[in-house]
């Protein structure tokens, strides 16, 4: 992947020496992403879920934050805010196509944990976008995570989980968040699973148009990148991370959808490149 010549997205901020606590769930993180990620990081989702609960403001440990520049950041924050500062471009470009107005979101990168719109985020959540203050948030253990655990390797695997969490925002302006977030409180977790995995399928599409759409703007895709990318997906499928925790598969549990669904998604949306083909059953909102 070819980043050199691609500038850093203003919208970063870098947060160091925040602390560790319980996660608060309260502001819409929600038990869904919980389990997930506890499947991910090999612990009982049960025992992840009784340690958590909401906690108050006073109760934020300190830490700094500031914006991200060439001189504080690190090589992996830097490819960060490029990859971010393209999907910026892209999406303005996308939305401007249909009358809109792209409101770019913004990026945090910390350490150990810090407070979000949706509750106090660490290390352990891995990646994830927060709707109540449209920023993404990252750390880099994840990322060592994949690669160790999984043998993810290659800075366009890394680009991946940014577009795709960018995906997610591109769905909450396009209200098709809102839209699911609305039909919870009258279904069945099962059911509600089933549609949860529509939405992280159609954001693996929305990171495959990213793709496509960059890559047409400005090349930067090296042979063997798009392979990385439906590694990564692949290697975030719920099928994969349950056997890896559990030994065993629970498709009713399922929420981010298989390997070979997130790797087709993606593939799909790479070869497209035209969001409009991107309904995974859930719509597309006010696309």
């Amino acid at each position: 992947m070819r980043l050199d010549d691609e500038e850093m997205s203003e919208n970063v901020e870098k947060r160091t020496g925040g602390g560790m606590r319980k996660i608060g769930v309260g502001g819409g993180i929600g038990t869904i992403v919980i389990i997930v990620l506890a499947l991910i990081f090999k612990q009982d989702p049960q025992q992840v879920m009784q340690a958590v609960q909401q906690v108050s403001p006073g109760q934020e440990q300190g830490g700094t934050a500031e914006k991200l520049t060439k001189e504080n950041a690190s090589p992996f924050e830097i490819m960060s805010a490029k990859v971010l500062h393209s999907t910026e471009r892209v999406w303005k470009q996308g939305f401007q196509e249909r009358n809109k107005t792209y409101e770019v979101p913004g990026m945090v990168s910390f350490e150990k944990g810090t407070q979000s719109g949706c509750g106090f985020a660490e290390s352990a959540m891995g990646p994830f976008y927060c709707p109540a203050d449209h920023k993404v948030y990252l750390d880099v253990s994840f990322f060592n995570e994949l690669e160790q655990q999984f043998g993810v390797k290659g800075d366009f695997s890394k680009a991946y989980v940014i577009a795709h969490e960018v995906g997610h925002h591109v769905q909450n302006l396009l209200g098709i968040s809102a839209k699911l977030q609305s039909m919870r409180s009258r279904l069945s977790e099962k059911e509600y699973n089933k549609l949860s995995v529509m939405l992280e399928l159609q954001a693996d599409f929305l990171a495959g148009v990213w793709a496509n759409r960059a890559n047409k703007i400005k090349p930067f895709l090296d042979p063997g990148d798009i392979e990385s990318g439906l590694n990564a997906a692949s290697a975030v499928g719920d099928d994969r991370l349950q056997q890896a925790s559990t030994g065993q598969v629970v498709p009713d549990a399922f929420t981010h959808g298989t390997s070979a669904q997130r790797m087709f998604w993606f593939k799909k949306g790479f070869e497209s490149g035209n969001v409009a083909d991107g309904d995974t059953g859930l719509g597309l909102g006010s696309w």
